[in-house]
């Protein structure tokens, strides 16, 4: 049995995504910073009957993220499938004007040093099993820029950049690599970006494993 390893679990999204991948036979490695929150999510899913353990890890924090991602390949198989989707900090979301640079320091960290940490970790275990699938959750900033939102937007640029990067590099390696794009916000009665729909969106993304970029909706004009 492989793992699919998420990276920012959630009550929402997180673990819409965890119960979909675990229902087609994977084990679920949710990584966060909230303890609590682990626990009642692994319980949740195996109410499920989905095998799941949690790992306490700050994105921000490259050795504990490491590590977190080492433990679950080891306790609970490799990890096939990674989702980096953790939600960016508010002190993120400063107007361009008002942003300097040390305020870039954590958007970076978050959206690009994180996700370099995460696939470093978890790519020697893909390429043992000769495939693998890297899926990567971005807001609508990561391909318009927003003046309101000015370090997402130069960070979800950088993680843009980087897996785009990854999706060419990887390819050969039967290492699908692919970001989904949600324009708006998840919400429960929403048709294409419910939690639901959007987990199923990112199993459909693993199995098809067509192309880079993907929009759960179209971006408003």
């Amino acid at each position: 049995m492989t793992t699919f390893a998420l990276i920012g679990a959630g009550p929402g999204l997180g673990l819409a995504a965890a119960r979909r991948f675990g229902t087609a036979g994977h084990s679920i490695a949710l990584i966060s910073r909230n303890t609590q929150r682990l626990d009642g999510l692994t319980a949740e899913l195996a109410g499920d009957g989905i095998k799941a353990r949690g790992f306490a890890a700050d994105v921000l924090d490259t050795e504990s993220l490491t590590a977190a991602l080492y433990a679950a390949g080891t306790s609970l198989g490799t990890v096939e499938i990674l989702q980096y989707s953790p939600v960016p900090r508010a002190d993120f979301m400063k107007p361009v004007l008002d942003t300097g640079a040390d305020d870039l320091d954590a958007p970076l960290a978050f959206s690009a040093k994180g996700p370099v940490t995460a696939v470093n970790a978890v790519l020697p275990g893909m390429r043992e099993l000769g495939r693998g699938t890297l899926l990567f959750v971005n807001g609508s900033s990561a391909v318009r820029p927003n003046p309101n939102v000015a370090g997402t937007s130069v960070a979800f640029a950088a993680e843009s950049a980087y897996a785009h990067m990854l999706h060419d590099a990887l390819a050969a390696q039967n290492i699908h690599v692919a970001q989904l794009i949600v324009p708006g916000a998840i919400r429960p009665d929403s048709e294409l970006s419910s939690p639901d729909a959007l987990a199923q969106r990112l199993y459909d993304i693993h199995r098809e494993r067509d192309g880079f970029r993907h929009y759960s909706e179209p971006l408003p004009d």
